[in-house]
């Protein structure tokens, strides 16, 4: 029995190495998965389909039910519109007769996605027309929302949510964020559906148009989906766009296939500064020549004493007070420094912090450098 019973683990051992060895063998046959690598994005995140777009909706509505805070008799059209209203339901008012204050005329936007079907839900922002101190706690009425074509394709209610509040008394006054601004969450339920129609091509267009990045995006969906040997079933028509065609796949089955496929993308070299707040961003392909820069500041210091001056005595004149000003100017002393040429992100890092500048000031250095044509990328200020 134990001979036996030997056997057969020595039978079970041998057929799961075999086992093992032939899995082994059909995975290292089969294709590796594509994983994303450094450097490059997905297909959905660098081009918008053209024809697949969202579409802005507006409406002008009404928000009740404001305690007081809403427009006062100064805004006609707000009178105007609760006669409008009311007369719709039945009731004749005379926009003159009208004094309501808890009432605001309210304009409500939202987008209207491709392919969304009717009864979908979408989220609306409603922001004051009048002189409305607050809409929180209001309740946005019925309100049409139209297209550029003018025709109605959704409609939206619902109680509105405000982000801020203003708090006031005493004189005194506490406002965060604007209170006359709000969001109706899923208030608006889309009525009429903006489909495109659909074909067995699309075309890509990119966020940032560039032609080396069109490139690839045409060599990598051909790697991707092209039959070996084939035609090219994606074409770079120019830096912005790329023809993607598949005979027998309806639009949303190509957009679908081609969405997750990887493209290395490639940036022209910029570096963005903005001066209000003193930040500076460089991108990866900045290169910088070899150059010599100094840099000196100016210090002007302006100080006030006070002097008094007293009348004499038994005189009639009453105590003066005057302020002398005290200027002082002091420049710094520059010295020249000369960079480096820098290849990379990190060596031109490394030579602009030899300068030992604030970002201010750094600033004004690369905005020289580029002047001067020592810095080889697109200078943007924001």
């Amino acid at each position: 029995m134990a001979i036996l019973n030997v056997s057969r683990r020595l039978l079970f051992l041998t057929a799961m190495v075999a086992s093992w060895s032939l899995s082994t063998s059909v995975l290292a046959q089969a294709p590796a998965a594509s994983a994303p690598t450094a450097g490059t994005s997905r297909v959905k995140d660098l081009v918008d389909v053209v024809g697949h777009r969202k579409n802005a909706l507006v409406g002008y509505g009404l928000v009740v039910g404001l305690q007081g805070q809403g427009d006062s008799s100064r805004v006609s059209f707000t009178a105007q519109s609760i006669s409008g209203m009311l007369g719709r339901l039945g009731v004749r008012v005379d926009p003159r007769d009208i004094a309501a204050r808890n009432v605001a005329a309210v304009t409500v936007t939202t987008e209207l996605p491709s392919f969304v079907r009717p009864g979908s839900r979408l989220d609306v922002t409603v922001s004051s027309l009048g002189d409305a101190r607050s809409l929180e706690g209001g309740t946005l009425i019925m309100t049409p929302l139209q297209a550029i074509d003018g025709a109605v394709y959704a409609i939206a209610q619902g109680a509105v949510q405000v982000g801020g509040f203003v708090v006031e008394g005493a004189g005194s006054r506490l406002q965060k964020n604007p209170p006359t601004t709000a969001r109706v969450p899923a208030g608006a339920v889309v009525e009429r559906a903006v489909v495109p129609v659909a074909e067995d091509s699309l075309q890509l267009a990119l966020r940032r148009p560039d032609a080396t990045t069109a490139r690839r995006l045409a060599d990598a969906i051909n790697a991707a989906l092209g039959a070996p040997g084939g035609a090219p079933i994606a074409v770079a028509e120019d830096s912005a766009a790329v023809r993607v065609t598949m005979a027998g796949k309806g639009s949303l089955e190509l957009l679908a296939s081609i969405e997750a496929v990887e493209v290395e993308v490639d940036q022209r070299a910029r570096v963005v500064i903005s001066e209000r707040t003193g930040t500076i961003v460089i991108g990866e392909h900045v290169r910088l020549r070899p150059v010599a820069i100094a840099h000196g500041g100016l210090k002007i210091r302006v100080a006030r004493s006070p002097v008094i001056s007293q009348p004499g005595a038994f005189s009639t004149g009453t105590t003066q007070r005057a302020d002398v000003a005290s200027l002082d100017a002091k420049e710094g002393r520059a010295q020249l420094k000369a960079l480096p040429q820098a290849a990379t992100i990190d060596a031109l890092v490394a030579a602009l912090n030899t300068l030992g500048l604030s970002p201010r000031d750094l600033i004004a250095i690369l905005q020289a450098l580029k002047a001067a044509g020592a810095l080889d990328a697109e200078l943007e200020v924001i």
